[in-house]
């Protein structure tokens, strides 16, 4: 094998299970450390490990600021990411990829935390605004657009209106939520690889509640 054909293997994953040309980003949106492991602001991160362990992806590379990891999702070639920037600027990480790679926004999938959804329940969007959620706010400032698609990842609501948002998003899951929870990430997990086959009605209707 000639030095080309190593570089043309290489840009085309042949030698790794990897095949074709990369065309999506699936991100978890979440925050680095133990102290915000099982986390509500975490789901992000739980969603995208879920769909990791589904198809055989990792995690092991750190590039543009993520964990990071190239998976075969429902046949399709995707960038698996977990931005390592802290919530508030993920965009940074988001942007960085997909400028790289040339993925336009409509190809950038972002799994993340909603607390208008009890924990178990998923909705999927085609696009949409921030809603209040900073992660979201920096993709789409750094996108520069709303037109991305997303999968949101019920995590409860605030217990009481007094309660501190801050505090609520960064308080770890009861037993009993992670227990709601876990099937909601499989089906997360699956209707993220139906999105990138261009399958998005279909993941709507089979999993936005």
């Amino acid at each position: 094998m000639g030095i080309f054909d190593l570089f043309r293997q290489i840009e085309s994953g042949s030698g790794s299970g990897l095949q074709g040309k990369l065309t999506w980003l699936v991100v978890g949106l979440g925050n680095i450390g133990l102290e915000y492991e099982n986390t509500r602001h975490n789901a992000g991160f739980m969603a995208v490990e879920q769909l990791a362990q589904a198809c055989g992806g990792d995690f092991r590379q750190m590039k543009f600021r993520s964990d990071c990891g190239e998976a075969m999702v429902g046949g399709v070639r995707c960038l698996l990411m977990k931005p390592t920037t802290y919530m508030n600027n993920s965009g940074e990480a988001v942007a960085a990829a997909a400028n790289f790679y040339k993925i336009p926004p409509e190809h950038v999938l972002v799994m993340y935390d909603d607390i208008s959804l009890a924990p178990g329940k998923l909705r999927i969007r085609r696009k949409g605004s921030a809603g209040g959620h900073n992660g979201i706010k920096s993709i789409i400032a750094l996108l520069g657009t709303e037109e991305f698609p997303r999968i949101r990842v019920g995590v409860g609501a605030k217990p009481t209106p007094q309660y501190d948002l801050a505090d609520w998003v960064l308080s770890k899951f009861t037993p009993e939520e992670q227990t709601a929870l876990q099937p909601a990430l499989e089906q997360a997990a699956e209707a993220a690889s139906l999105i990138v086959q261009d399958k998005m009605d279909q993941a709507m209707n089979r999993f936005s509640h």
